[in-house]
């Protein structure tokens, strides 16, 4: 774990790819897209099962390092209508009837739209971004005033558009944030956390997601996650 202040806020950075806001008493994470195998799955591509159960292993460690007494998912909580497998979600289901007391909130994203809000018997609060808490502004997608680089080079940009609100901070998922650490003729690309000038950036807490390779300017923090770790860059 890695404390960090943010607009005079102290966050946890979690190796469980969480954040803590302990004022807050609020555990924060992004994109799970729950369901994602079992989409694969329907649509005849074999990969391996278990990542709901491992996604929900590291959430309930999170939960019970910090007691935090709220879950806020900044978007795509399921990935897809074809991964609303019974198994996946009676698995979630039985997760949170052991957690009751735990209020949970999503933030919608783009998979969201399009696979709809989670069971009721998840008992999850469901807004529309933007959803103001000061400092701070929950968001899926970031928004802000230029352009982020996600690769290597130049040739892809992510379009950054006018904030949704200022002068608040916002925390976003969407971009699957990730970064390419070289050494002894060897590179490896890592999930991280990012926080740059005008917003945060949230790894995705799913494992079975692509990411995208941010290139931080002068300023900015990343936070590396290297299994158990984290290594601030």
């Amino acid at each position: 774990m890695i404390e960090t202040e943010v607009q005079g806020e102290t966050l946890w950075l979690l190796p469980e790819r969480a954040v803590y806001w302990p004022r807050a008493g609020a555990l924060l994470i992004a994109d799970p897209h729950f369901g994602k195998a079992a989409a694969f799955r329907a649509g005849g591509i074999p990969v391996p099962g278990g990542t709901t159960a491992e996604m929900l292993r590291r959430l309930s460690a999170a939960l019970d390092a910090t007691a935090a007494a709220r879950l806020i998912i900044l978007g795509d909580l399921l990935h897809a209508r074809a991964g609303r497998a019974p198994h996946t979600l009676e698995q979630v289901a039985a997760w949170r009837a052991a957690r009751p007391t735990l209020a949970i909130t999503l933030i919608r994203g783009n998979h969201d739209t399009r696979a709809g809000d989670p069971p009721a018997d998840w008992g999850v609060e469901c807004l529309d971004a933007p959803v103001v808490e000061p400092p701070f502004v929950w968001l899926h997608e970031p928004k802000a005033s230029d352009e982020l680089r996600v690769t290597s080079d130049d040739s892809q940009l992510v379009t950054r558009h006018p904030s949704l609100v200022t002068p608040l901070y916002p925390l976003a998922g969407h971009v699957h944030p990730s970064v390419t650490l070289s050494g002894n003729g060897r590179a490896m690309t890592l999930p991280c956390f990012y926080f740059g000038r005008d917003y945060a950036l949230l790894p995705a807490f799913g494992e079975f997601t692509g990411t995208a390779v941010v290139r931080p300017r002068a300023g900015e923090s990343v936070f590396v996650l290297a299994g158990d770790e984290i290594v601030a860059k």
